[in-house]
């Protein structure tokens, strides 16, 4: 049986079904991603006056992969529009420009995770805290690099120091350790949401990516006998990946910047 308004849009909304079904499923996705926003927003309002993190990531990383994501945006759109030209081999070039560099926001994406997960806060016996990232471990000690402080204020509010503290190599007895916690979700409410955020927005490049590389593959073969349903296609999953984008738009200020 031949499935109805593939390629010809309907007489009811004037568009075919997929891209009725992509709209409606954008829909949810915002919803979605509104609600974790909304959460932000009121997580953030109602925190401790003093203990919002400022300063906590990477800021030239995150410009980086913003860059990234935006110029895969554009690489889509070729591909999308190197079908509508009838440009089988463009289309080829640019949707694999697309997912490498889906692929290369993951990576980084990964690699500022990594950095959070090596990253610790730890409370000595005597009351100071250290700060950083460890460098080597063993039964009776370990090694970081990073610095002290006195106030655990000092630690949330990296904006307003004039100087960033050096780091340096410190050696602590584990016996001297209190308690030591790395800057994961569990560290405190900020990051609790940040990997929310972040994280549910890497599973949908994730997504995308394999969308994208099945379409760019195994999938292509549409085009052959169906070249107008496959562009179509491209369009779709062009669609979901400009959302994708778009809410990247909206959390890297909003995490990065603010």
């Amino acid at each position: 049986m031949e499935i109805p308004y593939t390629v010809q849009p309907r007489p009811d909304t004037g568009l075919y079904n997929a891209k009725v079904g992509i709209w409606l499923f954008l829909a949810s996705e915002v919803m979605l991603f509104g609600a974790l926003f909304s959460s932000y927003i009121l997580l953030r309002v109602g925190a401790v006056e003093g203990f919002w993190p400022h300063g906590w990531l990477n800021v030239p990383v995150g410009t980086c992969n913003t860059l990234v994501l935006i110029t895969s945006s554009i690489t889509t759109v070729m591909a999308w529009a190197s079908l509508k030209m009838n440009q089988f081999n463009r289309f080829k070039f640019f949707h694999a420009c697309t997912l490498c560099l889906a692929l290369t926001f993951v990576g980084i994406k990964s690699y500022e995770y990594h950095d959070k997960f090596t990253h610790y806060e730890i409370t000595l016996q005597n009351g100071h805290i250290l700060d950083g990232h460890i460098r080597e471990t063993a039964p009776d000690h370990i090694v970081i690099s990073g610095h002290a402080v006195e106030d655990p204020k000092e630690l949330y509010d990296l904006h307003s120091m004039k100087t960033h503290p050096k780091h340096e190599e410190i050696t602590i007895p584990r016996a001297d350790i209190k308690k030591m916690e790395s800057y994961g979700p569990w560290h405190n409410t900020y990051l609790a949401i940040y990997f929310t955020l972040t994280g549910l927005h890497a599973l949908h490049v994730i997504g995308g990516a394999l969308v994208i590389g099945f379409l760019w593959g195994p999938g292509s073969k549409l085009w052959k006998t169906d070249p107008e349903r496959f562009t179509n296609r491209i369009e779709i999953s062009g669609l979901f990946w400009h959302f994708v984008d778009l809410v990247w738009i909206f959390l890297f200020p909003v995490l990065y910047l603010l």
